[in-house]
This record gives structure tokens, sequence and C-alpha cells, in this order.
């Protein structure tokens, strides 16, 4: 089968459209005979050698997949060869088989595309995890979610337009995509090239502050975030592109009793995994197949032009998805 491989760690040009031996389905999995993968974040910081796929999963990169399955190993009982089906994987996505766990994997409705339900998995899914789930968003009043023009935070606006209708929701982006992000729903947007997120969440919230913060910068963030908390906020930390390391004041954190909370969807436990696929398909899935919510699909290549892929990724120059089709499908 055709495969995206890596010759070694490095930029897009390391990537090789090769040929791989198909892997076989085991116990509890499925062989999934790949339509579309979408590009992630973590994809780009694997293949720079920073982001290795946990113990089992596949080196191929790829963390969701929608196509159709081509068969099932022992003790799958709830999908048949021939299914549309969208997936979660650990590895594996830029393939044109995969294998993924039957937990791990959701019935695909015929309204949904291949192209937008390979945009599912790993942004809605992160999205509502952390959220609802953690973030505990039911209810609130605002949400400050953090680079308006990537997949996560695309998927994040849409989840709460359409679960808390009433949440003011407030997003930052830069420059060029302050219109699209508003129409994607956000009530208010912040330029953060041009303006302080900080004074200007200050300033809608009328000194309030927000009760949940979605980020996946970091350290870079992290003072501003904490001063545009409101009391009893919580700030869901699930990247760390802009560093590491920063100071905090902790007595300021305590006195606000705030909540900072990291978070990282791939690494997690495979039944802890299958718990949050399961209330996600009971939750969401309903209303992406009725139309209420659609994965946003901004570039399409084919799977030997990853690179390129790649390349329209490290440039942040998307807005929403950037997705791989499979030759032959």
């Amino acid at each position: 089968m055709k495969a995206i491989t890596l010759s070694e760690f490095g930029g897009p040009e390391v990537m090789q459209y090769s040929d791989i031996n198909t892997p076989a389905p085991g116990e509890g999995q499925i062989l999934i005979r790949v339509h579309a993968t979408s590009v992630n974040r973590p994809d780009v910081i694997q293949r720079q050698g920073n982001y290795p796929p946990p113990p089992g999963d596949s080196e191929v990169l790829g963390l969701e997949v929608a196509g159709t399955v081509e068969s099932t190993g022992d003790g799958v009982r709830r999908f048949s060869p021939g299914d549309r089906i969208v997936a979660l994987v650990g590895g594996g996505g830029y393939a044109e088989y995969t294998l993924a766990l039957e937990g791990h994997c959701m019935a695909l409705p015929e309204s949904v595309s291949f192209e937008q339900a390979a945009c599912i998995c790993e942004t809605y899914i992160t999205a509502y995890l952390n959220l609802f789930l953690l973030g505990e968003l039911q209810g609130k009043k605002t949400v400050l979610i953090h680079g308006g023009g990537g997949g996560v935070a695309t998927s994040a606006i849409q989840l709460c337009r359409a679960l808390t209708p009433d949440t003011q929701i407030i997003v930052t982006a830069s420059s060029g995509k302050l219109e699209r992000v508003a129409a994607q729903g956000a009530h208010h947007v912040i330029d953060y090239r041009e303006q302080s997120f900080a004074d200007e969440v200050r300033g809608i919230t009328e000194k309030r502050g927000v009760d949940v913060i979605l980020d996946h910068i970091g350290a870079a963030y992290l003072q501003d975030n904490m001063k545009s908390l409101a009391l009893a906020g919580t700030l869901m930390l699930i990247g760390v592109m802009g560093g590491i390391k920063t100071e905090l004041n902790l007595a300021t954190m305590m006195v606000k009793r705030q909540r900072i909370i990291g978070s990282v969807l791939r690494s997690r436990p495979v039944a802890e995994k299958a718990s949050i696929i399961a209330r996600f398909e009971d939750t969401v899935m309903p209303l992406i197949a009725a139309g209420e919510i659609t994965p946003l699909v901004d570039a399409t290549f084919s799977l030997s032009e990853a690179a390129d892929a790649h390349l329209l990724m490290e440039k942040s120059g998307h807005f929403g998805k950037i997705v791989l089709t499979m030759p032959g499908v």
C-alpha cells in the first residue's frame, strides 16, 4: 500500500511517498480502507522528531481517518466490511489502509463526505473533551478560544454555538482571518497581533473575565490568560507552541480559585479514549449528521502531496482543516 514515511526527522522534505506492507487486524481491531485523512499540528511536531506515537501504534503520521471497513479482527461486533466509518488512531492515517480499535471508531452517516469526516476526530473531539467534559463550559457565561483559524478553534466555535448557545464566544485570530472567524459564530474577535487580548477581554466582560480558556500557545500566553480568567475560571492547556516555561503568580491563582488543566488526547489510555469517543458520538455526531455542525475543509491535497500540505500548515495559511485524499478512491 502507499503511505507517507520519513527518511529522517526534519522539514517537509523528509516525507516520502512509499510502498509499505498493509497491516492485518488483530483482536478488537478494524482494518480501514482510508478515503481521507487530515493534517494536524501534532503531525508536524512528530515529523520534526518531538512527538513520538504511543507504544504499539504506527510510526506513520496521521491521527484521524475516514473510510470503509476492509476487514475486522476477532471480537469486533459493531462493524462489518463495507461500513462507512470514521476513527481516531494513534498513528497510521497517512496511508491507504490503517488499523483502528473498534472502540475508537464511529459510524459515518451518508450525509457527511469522507473529506468532511476526516476532520472530525482529532479536532472536534479535542474541543469537546476540553471545553465540555473537562472545562465544564455548560451554563457558563463566556469562553476565550485562541487561534481562530485553526482546526481546533473552528471546531470549538461550532460546538459552543450548538451546545451552549447562550455562552459568549471570544476568539483571538490574526488580521487576515478576523471576518471569517466572526462568520463562524464568534461574538467578539481580537486581533492578537495588534491588540492585547487581556485588555480586550477585560473590556468585553466589564472586568469580570472569562469562565474557560482554550489555549494551545502555552508559556507565551500564560500570564495574560490568567489575567483574563474570571473568579473560579479554568484554563485548558492543550499545546505549547509558545514555550513550556514561564512564571505564575500562585497567590492570585489561589485567591481567584482558578484552575489550569493540561490535556492531551493521543496518550490517554485506550479505555478512556473509547469512553470519550462514545460520549462524543452520542452528543455531537447527530448534529454533524443533521448539518447543524459542518466540518470546515480549507484545502485538499492528494496523499503524494503531503509535504505541500505540511508547508501550508506551517505557514498558518489555512482556515479550518487540511485534508489528504487517497489514490483511487
